[in-house]
């Protein structure tokens, strides 16, 4: 039985068996504890019966300063951001993800966030389609997001921007349709 809960500080240096993956960012530590300091309720861990983190999901909530408002339908409104999510290869297929996540989702809701949203690797085909059977689709197509291309493509790879409505979004106001044809720099993301 796996036990999904609130990351603590002692969670950190158990965290490598997760970050085996290489499409997993890792980060340095004060990183991972920043996450905890600032959204305790938004970094949370699979554990496993002996004790082993397995897996975690990292978010935050955020939004562009108020005085972009004038930025109109670029101006990016409190929501909450899936920073990392990764689970273990030998515990995979078994719906940690979705857990992880939806236990994400529902400290994003106690937020009052209008959409969640990641950033993920267009080349990551299988989170790409795990994501959209979370509900997530695409927003836009980062080029050039990474810094770095796993698939000896070029020097950078390009990441899709999901988003997944909210219940405060009753409308759907923050999703696309074919977002895949949306393309912006990385540097048209954040304004603040």
């Amino acid at each position: 039985m796996t036990t999904i809960r609130l990351c603590s500080p002692k969670d950190i240096s158990k965290l490598n068996l997760s970050n085996l993956d290489p499409l997993t960012e890792n980060y340095h530590r004060k990183f991972y504890f920043d996450y905890i300091a600032k959204w305790p309720t938004m970094f949370i861990v699979a554990e496993n019966q002996k004790g082993e983190i397995v897996g975690y999901v990292m978010g935050k909530v955020e939004q562009d300063p108020p005085y972009l408002m004038i930025l109109g339908d670029r101006f990016l409104p409190w929501h909450g951001h899936v920073t990392a999510l990764t689970v273990a290869p030998q515990y995979r297929q078994m719906g940690l993800a979705k857990r992880l996540t939806a236990r994400l989702d529902k400290a994003c809701e106690q937020e009052n966030a209008w959409f969640m949203d990641l950033f993920v690797r267009v080349s990551n085909k299988t989170a790409i389609n795990m994501y959209k059977k979370m509900g997530y689709s695409v927003y836009r197509r980062v080029v050039g997001y990474y810094s770095d291309n796993p698939t000896g493509e070029g020097d950078s790879e390009d990441a899709f921007d999901m988003r997944k409505s909210l219940s405060r979004d009753k409308d759907n106001k923050y999703i696309r349709e074919h977002g895949e044809d949306y393309r912006i720099n990385p540097e048209d993301i954040y304004h603040g």
